[in-house]
């Protein structure tokens, strides 16, 4: 059986390199002009990446991120297709519930009578009002919040009707920071001079109401100053 000589003469290889210079490539031996062509090749290869290939391969990276990003948004708007009669007739619940909290915010021409109702509601339990004060109207994005500052004298359980009245008005009526004690008022003999059993209540009553078109409109303009002056701050 025949043997091969698997053993390289590493002398034999390096002598192919020697005496190139000055001959024409083509004149080489064969390892030499094997070694050019790679170096060649390869070469090629890699201006063609870094004028070419590099571009491209970032494009198509950044496509196939967009990619993804396609597909979760249809992803979303399927879901939201699905649903699309759902979310209707949730708008529209939506819509009713809005639509009647603005009925219970008085506009600025039916305040007058909405104080009114407050007053009566105090003297219909009974309750002498020694002080009934509206505030200051502080204006907020779509409505306007009023309060008024009131005082009275009388039973307790009249004034626990009352507030039961003023929470049952048609109109939204809050009382807040409510104080009941005891009259300080005396006659000349030490005593004190209010009825026995009479109480005097103390309270912060606010009441709501929308604000008219021009006042929104007006609102949004001092917002948009304020922000316009802070920017150039």
């Amino acid at each position: 059986m025949a043997k091969f000589n698997t053993n390289i003469d590493l002398s034999q290889l390096s002598a192919q390199f020697q005496g190139l210079q000055g001959r024409h490539p083509g004149l080489w031996p064969l390892l030499p002009r094997v070694a050019l062509l790679l170096g060649l090749v390869l070469g090629v290869l890699a201006v063609a990446y870094a004028v070419y290939w590099s571009g491209q391969l970032e494009e198509l990276d950044m496509a196939r991120q967009e990619e993804v990003t396609l597909k979760q948004q249809f992803t979303d708007k399927m879901r939201q297709a699905v649903n699309l009669e759902a979310l209707r007739k949730q708008k529209e619940q939506v819509s009713q519930y809005v639509n009647l909290l603005e009925k219970q915010l008085p506009s600025k021409a039916e305040m007058d009578a909405l104080l009114s109702d407050i007053n009566q509601a105090g003297i219909g339990r009974g309750l002498q009002f020694e002080l009934f004060k509206p505030g200051q109207v502080v204006v907020r994005d779509f409505y306007a919040e009023l309060p008024i500052h009131i005082k009275l004298s009388g039973g307790y359980h009249d004034f626990g009707a009352f507030t039961s009245d003023v929470a049952n008005l048609p109109r939204i009526v809050t009382l807040n920071d409510l104080q009941i004690v005891l009259p300080e008022t005396r006659n000349s003999a030490g005593a004190s001079a209010a009825p026995a059993g009479t109480l005097t209540m103390e309270a912060i009553a606010k009441t709501f109401r929308y604000l008219d078109p021009e006042e929104v409109a007006e609102q949004r303009r001092k917002e948009a100053a304020a922000k316009t002056k802070g920017a150039a701050k």
